[in-house]
């Protein structure tokens, strides 16, 4: 006889799975989540993992790496060139999805999104190919409200305050004020300034001079050059990148900052909108504790469909988590690559497996219970198994989570396996009692009555 081939398991990079106990953490966050984006109205949608590549490719994110999805076994006739790609974020499907469904959607349309998207991301820690992301978005029909760029912080705050994961700190820009700024240079094409803001958004992960020098050799570089100075330009774009980078008692101070620099003109109407939109969301945040929310105009967000507030977030009692927990912002009009209509909209995206890998492996995940169960019913005897599946049943009936032990094997052995998951608590339906696992203690209880 052939000896059996044995195939040993081993895990695809970048593809996480969690073991249970850390599973059922993950599940209590996501209702967590969950519950708050439909305290605030907002409904859920899910859209295909696929999405066609023309979808994909619309706004120009060929710096993606997309999976794309081909049949191993193609058959006579079939296309072999791939026409469908795995999401690599929900904006873009969402968008499709009102562009498609836009006769049947109520505007406003507050939607969530809690799903997987996939990217050809180098995994490491935080960094996964595929990973759960929570989306809440709102899209009108030719004018969004600007308070809903000072809801979507408000809700982001009150989840992540409501996780036990420390201080939060949601920080707030405006990418009018910068783009105005660059015009009042003299610098109008939207290239050129693509650069600039990629540059500005890279500095908290790249060094700086490196940084601020391939920036203007690509500006000189650049065919919509006509005659710039790109050292000026540079070195004005330094100059805002240091007072982004200051402390100030108030925006106001800030803005006094801005206004006073030399050779710039802040007459100029984008900037003055900035300005202007980037103090009213401030003022409708107001209400949160101080230090919640800070303007910090070094936040621009390297993604060219952004065009007016963005965020970034920041755990602050979280050393190992350096980075943006969530992040978003305004987009004029993101869904008109697929529809004839105007939709502005204003989002923001929790990378809720890269949160829960890092805050994982530096222990700051406390994990019990290895089962949602609240009770476990013993079985005494072949003989009982009728009583305790009633037992459960009836317990069941009154809203806990019940299992039944499933052989007849010495209390004892029952006993452990529910302190190996974590189960609270064990019933006896032969004696009528029930054993509470974390004091010992061990009461009489009646199935109609009995409280944890």
């Amino acid at each position: 006889m052939s000896k059996k081939q044995i195939y040993k398991p081993k895990p695809i990079s970048g593809f996480p799975e969690w073991l249970p106990e850390e599973r059922l953490i993950e599940q209590q966050w996501l209702d967590h989540i969950r519950k708050t984006f439909e305290a605030y109205g907002f409904t859920s949608i899910e859209t295909p993992c696929v999405e066609e590549l023309d979808v994909l490719l619309a706004k120009g994110e060929t710096d993606k790496e997309i999976y794309t999805l081909t049949r191993l076994q193609a058959e006579d006739g079939d296309d072999k060139d791939a026409r469908l790609g795995l999401h690599f974020d929900q904006t873009v499907p969402f968008a499709r999805y009102t562009a498609q469904h836009f006769n049947d959607l109520t505007f406003p349309f507050k939607r969530y999104q809690m799903q997987k998207v996939w990217r050809g991301e180098r995994p490491q820690l935080g960094r996964m190919r595929e990973f759960l992301q929570c989306d809440i978005d709102v899209i009108n029909v030719d004018h969004l409200p600007l308070h809903f760029d000072a809801e979507i912080p408000a809700i982001i705050y009150e989840i992540l305050s409501g996780l036990d994961i420390g201080r939060v700190q949601i920080k707030v820009s405006n990418r009018k004020i910068l783009n105005g700024w660059l015009e009042s240079l003299g610098l109008f094409s939207e290239d050129m300034k693509a650069i600039i803001f990629r540059t500005i958004d890279r500095l908290s992960k790249e060094e700086f001079m490196p940084l601020i020098s391939g920036m203007r050799e690509a500006l000189e570089k650049h065919e919509d050059n006509n005659s710039l100075d790109a050292e000026y330009i540079t070195d004005s774009v330094t100059d805002f990148i240091n007072i982004a980078r200051n402390d100030y008692s108030s925006f106001e101070e800030l803005e006094d900052k801005l206004r006073s620099t030399k050779n710039i003109d802040t007459s100029n109407v984008i900037f003055n909108e900035g300005i202007k939109e980037l103090s009213f969301v401030l003022d409708h945040l107001s209400h949160l504790p101080e230090g919640a929310v800070v303007a910090d105009l070094s936040i621009v967000r390297g993604l060219d469909y952004y065009t007016g507030t963005v965020y970034e977030t920041n755990l602050l009692d979280i050393p190992e988590f350096t980075s943006s927990v969530c992040s978003g912002g305004r987009y004029d009009d993101l869904a008109g690559s697929y529809i004839n209509k105007h939709l502005p909209g204003v989002g923001i995206s929790i990378g809720f497996s890269r949160l829960f890998d890092v805050l994982r492996h530096n222990g700051y995940i406390k994990t019990a219970a290895r089962c949602p169960t609240d009770v476990l019913v013993v079985l005494p005897s072949e003989d009982q198994r009728t009583q305790s599946m009633e037992t459960a049943r009836a317990l069941r009936g009154r809203g806990f989570n019940v299992e039944t032990y499933h052989a007849p094997q010495k209390i004892g052995k029952q006993i452990a396996y529910a302190e190996k998951k974590g189960i609270s608590y064990v019933w006896f339906p032969d004696l009528g009692e029930v054993k509470n696992m974390a004091t010992g203690e061990q009461t009489a209880a009646k199935v109609e009555t009995w409280q944890k």
